[in-house]
């Protein structure tokens, strides 16, 4: 039987929120090894002068710790 752990990401693009949540996830494995999924717990854009600025994202990352 295997034990999973979850943890917060935080996570931003210039680009959309899909870049933003790959972003957290490739930067997420480099220390987080052995992840197995991930849900978008909320998202939000950065405004500045009526334009979108920046996307972000909060995720939640699920990986499996090792015996």
């Amino acid at each position: 039987m295997s034990v999973a752990k979850v943890t917060e990401i935080i996570s931003s693009s210039s680009k959309g929120f899909d870049a933003a949540v790959e972003r957290g996830i490739k930067r997420a494995s480099k220390t987080l090894k052995n992840i197995t999924g991930a849900w978008v717990e909320s998202q939000k854009v950065v405004v500045k002068d009526g334009k979108i600025t920046e996307y972000r994202v909060v995720m939640k990352v699920t990986f499996i710790l090792k015996d």
